[in-house]
């Protein structure tokens, strides 16, 4: 297949590793990590790319999209004559451990616990995400508005409390994966969450949800496949996550 992927620079390592070994051929373009502070920015950057790709004059099989929904800039997203394809995540943490399971059963009391990676070390100029946009503190933003306009007031207050519940914890982890444990980043991320007063802890990341989208192997509970002139559509579940309408 000739496969077009756009992805947040955050996942640069993770992907170049992943492209280098896909039976596809894969052009790639990276949007900058700091465009990820105003979700709404994002959204018409990775639309701008979008349009572009198939004004290329490339008959691509599709267009992967490496990001989660991040805050809602991913939410309302459209090719009129490709097929899109994302991972089913709200942000890149479920995208770096591997699957929702894995982010439910370690962030699934705390899911604004902050974190990081190779890419965020590299890439930013913070060493936690803390935020849907990628902002220094937890803020709303976008995805409460849509909750709100999508549900209401009461019923989005109470979806937003479920899935942001207050945690005072001065825990900070650390996502290792083992495509860049080499570069030595996790020592460079305790010293750093010491510096701030965190405790520093470390999980195991797993490629594979980089790879099976960059493989062509969409499991539709794993990736969203939306339909030409089809556009996405967040769910804000634990579950779906996103979905198309057309």
């Amino acid at each position: 297949m000739l496969l077009k992927l756009i992805s947040c620079n955050v996942f640069q390592r993770e992907a170049s590793w992943c492209i280098a070994r896909s039976p596809h051929v894969i052009d790639v373009e990276y949007t900058e990590l700091g465009e990820h502070v105003r979700s709404t920015g994002l959204r018409q950057i990775i639309q701008g790319r979008i349009d572009a790709t198939e004004a290329s004059g490339k008959a691509y099989d599709a267009i992967l999209l490496l990001f989660g929904l991040c805050g809602n800039a991913t939410v309302g997203l459209q090719a009129r004559r490709t097929k899109l394809v994302i991972p089913r995540a709200h942000d890149c943490c479920t995208i770096l451990l591997g699957s929702r399971g894995k982010f439910a059963t370690h962030f699934g009391d705390a899911p604004s616990t902050p974190f990081s990676s190779a890419g965020y070390i590299e890439r930013g100029n913070y060493f936690l995400r803390t935020s849907d946009d990628g902002a220094p503190e937890v803020q709303v933003g976008d995805a409460y508005k849509a909750l709100v306009e999508k549900y209401g007031e009461e019923d989005a207050k109470y979806i937003w409390a479920e899935m942001h519940p207050e945690h005072n914890n001065d825990k900070a982890v650390f996502i290792e994966l083992p495509q860049t444990s080499h570069l030595g980043y996790s020592a460079q991320f305790r010293a750093k969450a010491a510096e701030a007063g965190k405790q520093a802890i470390e999980l195991p990341g797993d490629i594979r949800l980089i790879e099976n989208l960059i493989n062509g192997q969409w499991d539709a509970k794993e990736y969203l496949t939306v339909p030409p002139a089809g556009l996405t559509e967040g769910v804000y579940d634990w579950d779906e996550v996103i979905r198309a309408k057309m």
